[in-house]
């Protein structure tokens, strides 16, 4: 099987366009977003509560802690949140009637969370719609680390973010275009 498409920030702008003539585009915008900009997996935005992204203040959370049962792999992690991220959590947490701030992060239509293999079918019925082939719930994380990668992060801090055991598995999130091995060999 082969990986995920990555999307550069012109693909992420036509994706987010396409979001914003549907439904619900405040809510999809930012889960979509928690992907690319904070590199979750989509099991883990599935997971997440109201609690998990607001202070006691009201105020959005600059971290995220995943419970073991919110992760892939049964371990703890920490997300970092971003200040371009922090603002889009703010735009969507403004629509929200917060009653109860354990409930899920992002409802459906029944005012339950979804489930990760609902929005993972989501994401990638999405991609499709804008146009992307080959395009998964796991582009947005993909393009996360190879952004960073290619803006010289040590692989060492992207194992951190994607909250990887091994660093082989970040590795094999990377991807190398031509033109990045032109340039790299240029640097000699």
């Amino acid at each position: 099987m082969s990986q995920a498409r990555t999307l550069n920030s012109t693909d992420l702008r036509r994706v987010l366009d396409y979001v914003a003539t549907r439904k619900h585009s405040a809510r999809n915008r930012c889960a979509l977003l928690l992907t690319h900009y904070a590199g979750m997996r989509v099991g883990e935005v599935a997971a997440l509560r109201i609690c998990d992204v607001l202070n006691d203040s009201g105020s959005i959370k600059d971290e995220i802690r995943l419970k073991p049962d919110q992760t892939k792999g049964k371990y703890a992690r920490t997300v970092y949140i971003n200040a371009r991220m922090q603002k889009e959590l703010a735009q969507y947490i403004k629509c929200l009637r917060i009653t109860d701030a354990s409930k899920p992060l992002f409802y459906t239509q029944k005012r339950a969370g979804f489930s990760a293999n609902t929005l993972a079918q989501y994401f990638f019925f999405l991609y499709k719609k804008s146009g992307f082939e080959n395009c998964s719930s796991h582009s947005g994380r993909r393009s996360f680390l190879t952004g960073l990668a290619n803006k010289g992060t040590a692989i060492h801090i992207l194992k951190s973010l994607a909250g990887h055991r091994n660093i082989s598995t970040t590795a094999s999130y990377l991807y190398s275009s031509p033109t990045q091995l032109k340039a790299a060999v240029e640097l000699v």
